[in-house]
């Protein structure tokens, strides 16, 4: 009986002390897991809620409150002009806004990319304070081929005669197109077409050099890179210069002899009559 007893409790204790370092391996990795999570807590991106399309928007259209919707967005990457709730993209009583340029799902919405409430779609919402609108025409040749489109950047050439001289001169750089044709919408241009007219956006000194240019000779345009933020130099080119011809300087004219004379009357006639020069 004492026998049976006393590996009972053996088996009880044994038991027991299994328990006990059951317990403690689940507490220890218990543990372990809460600092990992809060060691991942304190690596968590700080983020903000900010205004993204729920669908492709595409330019000219009004967007609705359907069209948007609020999202947390990492906030060392907040893009330029975005809107959350203290500044928001609509509100009751606003006027809505409209799509400047094409917007994806879940881009954030930007003010660069919308117009201001009750605005439209129109050149006017492209030009920055103080620029004006002017239009050139092109063709094939001075259009770059018809590979235009509202938002490129341009160099533009005069083509023009100075002096009986055929010259070709840098007038503007970096000048920024906001229409071809009719349309400011860059995202409708679907391959080459061939414009007939690019409307720039310009400061009025520049806009009067333009007109000026293009009542004189023949504008063309060079397309720039999208990330080019060099400023061309001043460039001109005459005939001469681009054939590698000397420029010929005009011939002295022939000196005229110098002629003396000396006055005779002759009954009421005088008469001149040449002599050598003496000095």
């Amino acid at each position: 009986m004492r026998l049976i007893f006393g590996l009972v409790l053996i088996a009880g204790i044994g038991l027991a002390g299994f328990a006990v370092y059951m317990a403690q391996t689940y507490i220890g990795a218990y543990e372990t897991a809460l600092k990992e999570e809060r060691a991942k807590q304190k690596e968590a991106v700080d983020t903000q809620t900010i205004y993204v399309a729920a669908k492709p928007l595409a330019y000219g259209q009004t967007i609705t409150p359907k069209d948007v919707k609020l999202v947390q967005w990492p906030t060392e990457a907040l893009p330029e002009g975005f809107f959350d709730e203290e500044n928001p993209l609509l509100a009751e009583g606003m006027d809505p806004r409209v799509v400047l340029r094409q917007i994806e799902t879940n881009e954030a919405v930007m003010a660069i990319k919308v117009s201001e409430p009750g605005g439209d779609a129109g050149i006017t919402s492209r030009l920055e304070k103080g620029m004006r609108a002017f239009a050139i025409k092109v063709d094939v040749a001075s259009g770059v081929s018809g590979f235009l489109r509202p938002g490129d950047r341009v160099d533009i050439y005069w083509t023009g005669r100075i002096n009986n001289d055929d010259v070709t001169k840098l007038i503007q750089t970096g000048i920024e197109l906001i229409a071809i044709d009719q349309s400011a919408n860059a995202d409708n241009a679907n391959g080459a077409t061939i414009a007939r007219t690019v409307t720039v956006a310009a400061r009025p000194q520049q806009v009067a050099a333009l007109a000026q240019a293009q009542s004189t000779g023949d504008l063309s345009l060079s397309l720039m890179a999208s990330d080019d933020t060099t400023i061309a130099e001043a460039i001109e080119v005459d005939q001469r210069s681009l054939l590698g011809l000397e420029k010929r300087e005009p011939k002295a004219a022939a000196a005229t002899p110098e002629v003396c004379t000396i006055r005779t009357r002759k009954g009421s006639e005088v008469v001149q009559i040449p002599i050598p020069c003496t000095n």
